[in-house]
């Protein structure tokens, strides 16, 4: 199983991106999708998650009516589009998977993790 995260870059404060995920998994429905962001020196949060069939969605607290987590299952991919960027939103974010868990937003549930993209917001 592989995941590619992708379209992280540089944005100036108020601009938006859109990251998107490709997913290597052949039963890619069954899997939860998160996103995840990290900064160094601090732990990996959760960002937003979608469930399998794309019913249902998770967002943290801080990202709420900015974010829109979404998923194309005929594609295998899934996607964060991220609006009205702030600073404090400036990360690697990270993709993942989880075929069985019991939270959206507990990444030692995850089972698989792409590699990462850098989202720079400047001021």
């Amino acid at each position: 199983v592989q995941l590619q995260a992708s379209g992280g870059g540089l944005v100036q404060a108020g601009g938006s991106l859109r990251l998107s995920c490709a997913a290597s998994i052949r039963t890619f429905s069954r899997y939860l999708m998160g996103w995840f962001r990290q900064v160094p020196g601090k732990e990996r949060e959760f960002v937003a998650a979608i469930s399998g069939s794309g019913t249902s969605t998770w967002y943290t607290n801080s990202v709420k009516g900015r974010f829109t987590v979404s998923r194309d299952n005929a594609k295998n991919t899934a996607s964060l589009e991220m609006n009205s960027l702030k600073p404090e939103d400036a990360a690697v974010y990270y993709c993942a998977a989880m075929a069985r868990g019991r939270s959206a937003s507990t990444l030692q549930d995850y089972d698989y993790w792409g590699q990462g993209t850098q989202v720079t917001v400047s001021s």
